[in-house]
């Protein structure tokens, strides 16, 4: 397979906000782009919209006119299919329905040269079911782009179990080529971003079913001490529940209801009832004019502990040592111990995944107070707590004033396993794990791709490494014992990392 160089004729069907900005992407690196869409003069406005969008880039002086006159140049609008003959990459951006695409397809190899690459777009038909009707489904290959295609720089690149090797590498290198950063996987349901993204949503949505946390703080948690951009049920709102609750569902039908991808109750629920989130001005916050703002449990101001005592190592949790100093507290050492902060009678661990409760019992240490897991302690501006139902106010306040001491926020939530972040972060860490030991994708694939795709602070893989593999098995083990679910099964190539002494 020949490089695909920018003089290659691009042709894009579909016209919507997605097409229209894959045609500007391509136009932008310099190819001539055909753009086509069955709906009467909606390729028009799709091009209207694309020079509205680099109009406003001119006005920012994040663009000079003459470069956008010569972008706009190249794309070229058709009424006809039949035009896309000379294309070298044919781009597909329609509704998501299988029959559809096949059709579309079937018809695209009747007109375009043998050698035409055939990419869908599609986020979760099987891209080897989209194939199974073509003359020459070794063409077809998935071109996933994440909105608005112009700023997010993935691209997922998806072998159906056609596909011919070249075709894939081809366009992995164009997308390279249009700045992008692609990532391959095979087809699978979700591919990589659709699949390992589940449980950002339904970790939160657990905890809330729980009863451990109302949304504002839970989206707060995440936010100040995961550093996402936005908490789940933020996000869930912007994407739309219907869309989000059916992308759920069909992840979880694809891969043969496992637990995994269960849906949750509660976002079906908001779908019956209509509260799809922003666009139908209520979802899990009310976004009319007269809606109060949500509020975040925050602790009242608690007074700080004179000395502390670190009972041996803290891991990741490490950097807390050096903020409780130099909040003017003493700090001691004892090397020997399982990681602790001591203030007098009271216990500060990091959570390990089980209940507050349950492991003050085991460890008949009754004013035990876990705290969650933080993607950099130093920066991080809330943090949150979850004491054990046996734990005295008291004790309770002491932990407080520890974390105001050195400039936190506090959220003290009800006790679950696992408490916000940890839990997220760990099945986030064994889905992607997962993926890669299923042969759907590589580890660093998985980083780029939750990275690029979702704007996460830190790729899963990533992130679990540097909180230690063997934290996050135990962490995934004590859930698994806590709900006695199948959902929290560790995956097999997490054990055999730390089993590998690679963890």
């Amino acid at each position: 397979m020949s490089v695909i160089n920018s003089t290659a004729v691009i042709g894009v069907i579909g016209a919507g906000t997605m097409g229209a900005g894959i045609a500007q992407v391509a136009a932008k690196a310099g190819h001539p782009v055909l753009l086509y869409d069955a709906f009467d003069g909606a390729a028009q406005r799709g091009l209207e919209g694309v020079a509205k969008g680099l109009s406003k880039l001119v006005q920012r002086g994040k663009m000079q006119q003459s470069d956008v006159d010569a972008l706009l140049s190249r794309i070229t609008v058709t009424d006809s299919l039949d035009s896309f003959a000379p294309a070298r990459v044919v781009i597909e951006v329609i509704v998501e329905r299988l029959d559809i695409k096949q059709s579309v397809f079937a018809q695209l190899e009747e007109i375009c040269a043998d050698d035409t690459i055939l990419a869908t777009n599609t986020s979760s038909i099987s891209v080897t079911t989209i194939a199974s009707k073509l003359k020459r489904p070794h063409n077809l290959v998935g071109m996933h782009f994440f909105n608005p295609a112009p700023i997010m720089k993935l691209v997922e690149v998806i072998s159906g179990l056609d596909t011919d090797k070249d075709v894939a590498n081809a366009i992995y290198d164009l997308s390279a080529s249009w700045g992008k950063s692609p990532v391959r996987a095979k087809s699978t349901p979700g591919f990589i971003v659709n699949r390992v993204a589940r449980p950002f949503y339904a970790e939160g949505l657990r905890v809330l079913q729980e009863g451990a946390a109302d949304e504002a703080s839970i989206d707060a948690i995440v936010r100040e001490a995961g550093g996402f951009r936005m908490g789940p049920f933020e996000l869930m709102d912007l994407i739309g529940h219907d869309v989000n609750f059916a992308v759920t569902s069909s992840v979880f039908a694809a891969f043969f209801n496992d637990q995994r991808f269960l849906p949750s109750l509660i976002q079906q629920e908001l779908v019956s009832a209509g509260h799809l989130g922003r666009k139908s001005g209520k979802g899990f916050y009310d976004y009319s004019e007269q809606a109060e703002t949500p509020t975040i449990k925050t602790a009242a101001p608690a007074p700080a502990p004179q000395n502390v005592t670190i009972e041996g190592c803290l891991g990741v949790a490490e950097p807390l040592v050096a903020l409780i100093e130099a909040a003017g507290i003493k700090v001691s050492r004892i090397r020997e111990g399982s990681g602790a902060i001591l203030i007098g009678d009271t216990t500060l661990q990091l959570t390990n995944g089980q209940m507050t409760t349950y492991r003050a019992d085991i460890a008949r240490n009754s004013n035990l107070i876990q705290f969650d897991l933080a993607l950099d302690y130093a920066k991080a501006t809330r943090i949150a707590l979850a004491p054990a139902d046996q734990a005295s106010p008291a004790a309770i306040l002491k932990a407080i004033g520890l974390f105001q001491a050195i400039g936190k926020k506090v959220t003290v939530i009800d006790d679950v396993a696992g408490m916000v972040l940890m839990r997220t972060v760990a099945m986030l860490a064994n889905e992607g794990y997962d993926a890669v030991n299923q042969q759907v994708c590589s580890e660093s694939d998985v980083d780029v791709a939750m990275k690029g795709g979702v704007n996460y602070p830190f790729g899963p893989i990533e992130w679990a490494k540097s909180v230690g593999l063997v934290r996050i098995m135990n962490v995934l083990d004590n859930l698994a014992k806590s709900y006695g679910e199948d959902r929290y099964r560790t995956s097999p190539l997490i054990r055999r990392k730390v089993a590998g002494g690679k963890s």
